[in-house]
């Protein structure tokens, strides 16, 4: 199996979701972008990479019920297993700044190996309000989007880039 993530973070970030309501929980204010990404181009499957709590797959089930959203993530006891086949699309809302640099290069690689179609990326590129229990920065990549552009450049080819004050949204589609 790929090292997507030390044993040692993943338990902080086990630690930061259990004694925080408020993180991983607010991917649901997405949803209405991810359903409309996803009937433009014939998505059914979705993985949420990094899942957190799970309001992502709430509200599609609401919005877009056509939709199957499988989870993800490596902190949350009960969706550390990625799934066994490829998934149409993988959505990462917030997550790509919380990954560990050295295994940057692994997740990348696994999120190609997950989907079919592409990814649908919500990439912050400014510090987090939140600190994890050692006292750092919940956010350990803080790197302009050209610098995300080049990296994500090696798995997807860039269909989409959309900025905002706080990051951006990045659309890639699977290269053969």
């Amino acid at each position: 199996m790929i090292n997507l993530i030390s044993p040692e973070y993943a338990e902080l970030n086990r630690q930061l979701h259990e004694d925080r309501a408020d993180y991983g929980a607010d991917a649901a204010r997405n949803a209405k972008q991810i359903a409309q990404v996803a009937r433009a181009n014939k998505v059914r499957t979705i993985l949420d990479y990094g899942c957190g709590k799970g309001a992502l797959k709430g509200a599609l089930a609401e919005l877009a019920p056509e939709l199957e959203v499988l989870e993800y993530d490596p902190a949350i006891p009960g969706k550390t297993t990625l799934p066994a086949t490829p998934v149409d699309m993988v959505a990462a809302l917030d997550v790509m700044e919380h990954i560990e640099p050295e295994h940057l290069e692994a997740v990348l690689a696994s999120m190609r190996a997950a989907s079919r179609w592409g990814v649908l990326l919500l990439i912050t590129t400014v510090p987090a309000t939140k600190n994890l229990p050692d006292g750092r920065n919940a956010h350990l990549i803080l790197e302009p989007k050209d610098w995300w552009e080049s990296r994500l450049g090696v798995y997807f080819k860039t269909a989409l880039v959309q900025e905002g004050p706080t990051g951006f949204v990045y659309i890639g589609l699977c290269k053969p």
